[in-house]
This record gives C-alpha cells, structure tokens and sequence, in this order.
C-alpha cells in the first residue's frame, strides 16, 4: 500500500533542478526529491524521465514533487504532496500502483489531515528560518519536532527548513528520522563538496 512504513535515509536531498540532482546523486544520495518548479509539461516530462534514469542507475530513491499524475505515467513509485496538493490528488489512484507518498505538514489540523491517508512521511517545516521562500508559518523549533513525532508515531517524521550538517545532531535527538535540505546545498558555493558533508554527517559508519 503506498503509506507502507519503510525506512528514509537519514540525508533527504531536494533538488531544484534536474542537473543539479545529475551531479550530485552520484556522490552517494540515496534519497531525493525532484523540486522542478515553473518548467512547461514538456520540460518538467523530461526532467522527471532523466531523474527517474539517473536514479535508476546510482540506487538511489526519486521522490517526484506535486505531479502525481506524471509520476504515475512515468513509473515513478514516491511523490510528495503539499496541503494544497492533497486537494486533487487521488489517493485511490496512487495506492493501486502502490505508489508511495509523503505530506507537508505546518500545523496540527494539517497534521492530522496527512495521518488520515496514512502516509509513507510526514514532513513539518521550516523547523528553522528559511532563505527559500516566504512562509506563512514561524520557525517550528525541536520542541515542535518531538511533539510531531510523538503524534506521528511510527509514520516516519522528516524535517526541512533551514537545516546544515551542523544543526543535525539536535534535530535527531528530537525524534526526526531523516532531514531534507534544499538551500544549503543548492546555494553553495560548491554544492558537490557540501553534498558530501552531508553525506558524512548523516552516515557516521562511513567515518569509521
């Protein structure tokens, strides 16, 4: 079914563009969304065919964000979901593909609304400021992420919004189990060699 619980990696990667995510799933991502916004049916097509294949070859999980419909044509098995997104999707449609989805969450009414269709995830954000976009909604902080995890229970929790390598071992502790990133490394000056500092945060075994 698509909420079945199965484990993210830890390190979420979220990519604006389709080349950014050619250049840095390579490196060892294991798990990343395709954010590909304000492209024409015929780009965003593309771009989705070239994450799927460039996903398909390294091992890593593609997440397609908001276009459900071309993730079900295409193949692709995991979308991502805003509140408002949630509106028009068919969730039917999705689970008989067996096509996995997660779900914004800002506030406990959205939360709530997202656990009802038994998600693969649940995402709250921004637990920090974010340079990203404006947002309606404060700085949810870890207090707000232990809360979120002890409403979502075994739904896997996933935090965004102005997350770095270094702020990871408390986000963590507070009961997320896995950490999206979007402008730290899409506005690095190297966003390869940050990639990889995520990497190394996020898998300690990899140090050893």
């Amino acid at each position: 079914m698509a909420g079945a619980r199965m484990g993210l990696d830890r390190f979420y990667l979220i990519a604006g563009t389709v080349e950014l995510l050619e250049r840095l799933v390579p490196l060892g991502v294991r798990l990343v969304q395709l954010r590909a916004k304000g492209l024409p049916p015929d780009a965003l097509r593309d771009a989705a065919l070239r994450a799927r294949d460039c996903c398909a070859r390294h091992g890593a999980q593609l997440i397609l964000n908001d276009h459900w419909q071309l993730a079900l044509e295409l193949g692709i098995d995991f979308v991502h979901l805003g509140q408002e997104d949630m509106d028009g999707a068919d969730f039917a449609a999705l689970r008989r593909a067996g096509t996995r989805f997660g779900l914004s969450t800002h506030d406990g009414a959205e939360l709530e609304r997202a656990l009802a269709h038994d998600p693969a995830y649940v995402a709250l954000g921004p637990v920090y400021p974010t340079r990203l976009k404006q947002m309606k909604w404060r700085p949810q902080g870890l207090d707000r992420v232990a809360e979120w995890k002890r409403r979502a229970g075994a739904v896997p929790l996933v935090a965004i919004g102005g997350l770095t390598p270094e702020r990871l071992p408390g986000v963590f502790a507070a009961g997320a189990d896995s950490a999206a990133v979007v402008t730290d490394i899409q506005q690095a000056a190297d966003p390869a060699a940050r990639c990889r500092e995520w990497l190394a945060a996020t898998r300690p075994e990899a140090e050893a």
